[in-house]
Parts: structure tokens; C-alpha cells; sequence
């Protein structure tokens, strides 16, 4: 990231005017990319130009260190020789304590009893997720999309089938008349995106599938899915797009929304984030505007107000996200992207969790996180034990 925007973001934040995507932008930037030279010079200014608001005493300094970094308590630190040194240090706490959950965990270390005892209860290391799927053509013949090279994968009439190099699959051409069926399909820890023959963009989560022509012609543009998938519809005023989930219609012209449709999952769940959508199931219908769920549950359907279009995404985005999660939630996720199996040693913890977590991170690194709440874990192969 250039050194300006590096600046610029660092100072939004001390003077409390970073928006939740700056907020989140720095912590990435610090969890991924930053050097120990660049974030002690980024925020040793910070600490320099906004002194009058986060100068602490030096002991008050040195206990954030030894609390963050390990420091031993008895340990005497030599005065510093100047007050960057350990200024930047207890800045970079009030970083890393202040931005409301996004943890950056290269500067975050635990004590050696800590340590030791993760490497006991961690036996191994399990994967995030990635772009993986399969797609089944019209003559059943199978796909695996992951593992096939860039450019041309087949043809279907006068539809080519092109994998692109930023790894989506995408249609290109004109149908010919005859109606031919695909399916793609993510496994658990799986995710994919597909240009469908429209231009539309969708995003599929893990365990998820969607069935769709290679070509949309006719009056409608209809696709059937499962699991939960994003999509962001190109307008066509003259071919509404129709997307079937379980007992779940849903008509657009053109706009971005996600569906929840595991076929585990009691209720089904349309989130729209801009545009209008039409949800129907059965006789009941709604049309939803921009930040409202409708929630689909033993054949009826409720609409809700105030969503966070940012949470429910957040997945198509690279994180998991939570808002006063509960331990089900939080690990229904974690089971998904890392296909692992989640059990429970005794009752299950009452916990909320709140904050972002990159999905790109191994796995017991968020579990590390997601101890920060006072729960601890076991890994052992693909089975994930919550202890009491």
C-alpha cells in the first residue's frame, strides 16, 4: 500500500473519522502487508501529532506492552530515548483494542504457558477455503474448475464455456434455440464465481449449487440454487430474472442481493442490498427495499428491517463477520469454509462474538481469535472440539 494512503488512514482513525471501510482497510494492511518498520513509522507519527489525546504515563505505556507483546511483568524496560519508541507501541494497542473486532494478529502474541498449551490442544493445521467447484454439463459430463487450466473449457452450441484468468467461469456467445442445462456446484470449503450468458455476476458460498441454461432465451431469465448465493443482476426490462430456492421465489430486473437456502436450514433468507426483489412463497409475496431481509419459515414469510447488507456479504468479501453471534452461528461458519466437523465438550457456551475475521487465515488463527472470548478449542484432523 503507497506510504500516502498508509498516512491518510492512520489519521482518520486517531481523529475518530475513519469509515467502518477505512477502519477495515488499515487492519487488513496490518494483519497482511505491514512491515515492523512501516507500522512504527505510521503510527509513530500518529502517536507524535495526536499526543494531547493518547499520551499515557510510561509505566502505563510499558504495561500495554507487557500485556500485548508478552513482556514479562517483573521486567524493568530501559527509559526510552525517545518517546516514539514506546509511544508507537501503546498506540498500536490502542489500535488493535479500538477497532471494533478487526484483529490484527502479527502483533499480537501470547505468553509461553499459552503457547505450549495450543500446541497440545492444536494436533494440526487445517486450510481456509478457496475457489473450488465443479461443473455438470447438459450431457452429465463433470467439470472440476479448480484443477482446469485458463481459456476455452468446452462448447455448448454456439455458447462457449471460458474460464478467465481471475478464475471465473463466464459464457460467451449466443444460444441457439435449444435449451441446455449446467450445474455448478461448490463443495465444503468451496467457493466460486460464475458469469451467467446475461452478464450477470453471481458468487456461490460453500456447500452450494446453482442450475441455469447456457443460454437465456424466452420471456424469463430462471435459475434454480441451493445453499447461499450472491448475485448482482444485469437489467433487462424485457427478461425479469427469477431465481428459485427451496419454497422461495424471487423476481428482479436488476439488482444485487444474496440468498440463504441451505437445504439444513429452517429458514430461508433474502437479503437485498440495492434495487427491488420480489419474494414470494406460495400465495404470500413482498417486495423488498434496499437494506430488508425476508425470511421464509414453515411456509411463511416475514420481512425485516435494518439489515446489515455489509455482515450478511461479508463472506463474498474475503471475512467472516458477526454481530453479537452466538456459538452455533459463529461455528456453522467456521464448518462450512473449513469443512471440519464442530462438536461439544458438554453444554454448549453462552458467548456472543462480535468483530471481522479474514477468511484467507488458517485455521487456528481464527480459532485463536475466537478465543479471545473466553472459549478454547481442539483440533484434531478435521474435527474441531469447543471444550468446556
Amino acid at each position: 500500500m503507497p506510504s500516502a494512503r498508509i498516512t491518510y488512514l492512520v489519521e482518520r482513525y486517531f481523529d475518530n473519522s475513519a469509515t467502518a471501510a477505512e477502519r477495515q482497510e488499515l487492519a487488513l494492511w496490518i494483519d497482511g502487508e505491514a512491515t515492523d518498520d512501516q507500522l512504527a513509522a505510521a503510527l509513530g507519527d500518529a502517536w507524535e501529532t495526536h499526543v494531547p489525546l493518547i499520551r499515557m504515563p510510561d509505566e502505563m505505556s510499558d504495561r500495554i506492552v507487557a500485556s500485548l507483546f508478552g513482556a514479562a511483568p517483573a521486567e524493568k524496560v530501559a527509559p526510552p530515548t525517545r518517546t516514539i519508541r514506546y509511544g508507537w507501541w501503546a498506540a498500536a494497542s490502542i489500535l488493535l483494542l479500538g477497532t471494533g473486532g478487526w484483529w490484527a494478529l502479527r502483533y499480537m502474541t501470547t505468553k509461553s504457558p499459552e503457547i505450549a498449551d495450543k500446541q497440545t490442544r492444536y494436533k494440526n493445521e487445517v486450510a481456509p477455503g478457496g475457489n473450488r467447484a465443479t461443473l455438470t454439463l447438459a450431457d452429465g459430463s463433470v467439470i472440476t474448475l479448480d484443477s482446469a487450466g485458463n481459456g476455452l473449457l468446452t462448447q455448448q452450441g454456439n455458447v462457449k464455456i471460458v474460464k478467465q484468468s481471475n478464475g471465473e467461469l463466464a459464457y460467451e456467445g449466443n444460444g441457439n434455440g435449444n435449451t441446455m442445462y449446467n450445474r455448478m456446484a461448490t463443495p465444503r470449503g468451496g467457493q466460486y464465481r460464475l458469469k451467467l450468458p446475461d452478464g450477470t455476476i453471481v458468487w456461490l458460498n460453500a456447500a452450494s449449487s446453482i442450475y441455469y441454461p447456457a443460454a437465456f432465451t424466452g420471456k424469463e431469465r430462471k435459475v434454480t440454487i441451493t445453499g447461499e448465493v450472491y448475485f448482482e443482476v444485469a437489467a433487462n426490462v424485457n427478461m425479469p430474472f427469477k431465481v428459485a430456492a427451496g419454497a422461495t421465489d424471487v423476481t428482479v430486473m436488476g439488482t444485487r442481493f444474496n440468498i440463504n437456502a441451505y437445504p439444513e436450514e429452517a429458514t430461508i433468507s433474502t437479503t437485498l442490498v440495492d434495487g427491488a426483489v420480489k419474494v414470494t412463497t406460495g400465495s404470500t409475496g413482498a417486495v423488498l427495499k434496499p437494506g430488508q431481509q425476508a425470511r421464509v419459515h414453515a411456509g411463511a414469510l416475514a420481512v425485516m428491517n435494518n439489515i446489515d447488507t455489509e455482515e450478511i456479504i461479508a463472506w463474498k468479501n474475503g471475512f467472516f463477520q458477526f454481530t453479537d453471534a452466538d456459538m452455533p452461528t459463529v461455528m456453522k461458519q467456521i464448518e462450512q469454509w473449513y469443512d471440519v466437523k464442530v462438536n461439544y465438550e458438554g453444554a454448549i457456551p453462552k458467548r456472543s462474538f462480535g468483530g471481522g475475521i479474514q477468511r484467507s487465515l488458517p485455521l487456528s488463527e481464527v480459532l485463536s481469535i475466537l478465543e479471545a472470548n473466553d472459549v478454547r478449542f481442539k483440533i484434531e484432523g478435521k474435527n474441531i472440539t469447543v471444550l468446556k
